[in-house]
């Protein structure tokens, strides 16, 4: 093995250690006794480890209505954008209806705009319609503003697509939405599951529109009950590290289930033809 070899293959296990030591201490610490941690310091080793943070996390707080909330926001918002993403990408990409580039460059502007000049209109619309302190702000605007990302994922991933796959199904006497649901998706499977694994990551951690549009602790998505945690347990750190963790897993299992078909998915498209 060369030295540029062995210089990569130290650089990679340097970062991959950078990024799963403080995982490792935070699952460790949540698996801790306070007076461990008193003691010995939040760092250092133990052999006594137990799930009691665990136990009082689920019986002493309100930590479960906090993810049962995010997967209410979560699951809808992500099925919903994806599902309009993929109608509009696919549109776009074989239909090239006029304006084409026009409406792709207004989807790319989307996306610069920042979420923080939205609050202000957004909080009044949700307040004059009554829904403000319920879920439907959240889903509303996940869905609304992840529309334009999964229309140009899918755009992309379509145009790969060869127009005979679309043509053949239209001389066998299927319609455009049997051509897509049948011969297209299939196809499909890879952009759509990192696309779905994007998205549900992106609304699962968002901190700022839960905080803003909801109020009351019955509405609290997972990461703004990890902001209201901190108050009661501001030095239990074992439940701290147990939220973290609890808050942190669904995204960790979508990824490990969906990670083949999110890492094909990420590379489909790029090269057309």
């Amino acid at each position: 093995m060369d030295a540029s070899r062995v210089l990569l293959l130290a650089l990679m296990i340097v970062a991959g250690l950078t990024f799963v030591a403080p995982i490792l201490g935070i699952l460790f610490t949540s698996m801790r006794t306070e007076a461990s941690i008193a003691n010995d310091g939040l760092w250092t080793w133990s052999a006594q480890l137990t799930a009691d943070n665990y136990v009082r996390l689920w019986a002493e707080t309100g930590m479960w209505r906090y993810i049962v909330n995010s997967f209410l926001i979560t699951v809808p918002a992500t099925l919903i954008s994806v599902a309009l993403g993929v109608l509009s990408g696919y549109s776009l990409a074989k239909f090239k209806p006029r304006g084409e580039k026009f409406i792709t460059l207004f989807l790319v502007s989307g996306l610069f705009i920042p979420p923080q000049i939205l609050l202000l209109p957004l909080f009044r619309s949700f307040t004059a319609l009554n829904l403000y302190d319920t879920l439907w702000p959240m889903i509303i605007v996940h869905a609304g503003y992840g529309v334009a990302l999964c229309t140009l994922m899918m755009k992309n991933f379509f145009e790969s697509i060869p127009d005979e796959l679309r043509e053949a199904g239209i001389i066998d006497g299927a319609g455009e939405l049997r051509v897509l649901v049948s011969l297209v998706l299939p196809v499909a499977r890879p952009a759509l599951a990192a696309l779905a694994t994007l998205q549900f990551t992106f609304i699962w951690n968002d901190f700022l529109y839960p905080l803003v549009f909801t109020r009351s602790d019955e509405m609290k998505s997972a990461m703004v009950g990890l902001l209201a945690l901190q108050g009661p347990y501001t030095t239990a750190y074992g439940i701290q590290a147990a939220v973290a963790v609890c808050a942190s897993l669904p995204t960790i299992i979508i990824f490990i289930f969906f990670q083949k078909q999110f890492t094909a998915g990420l590379t489909a498209g790029a090269v057309k033809g």
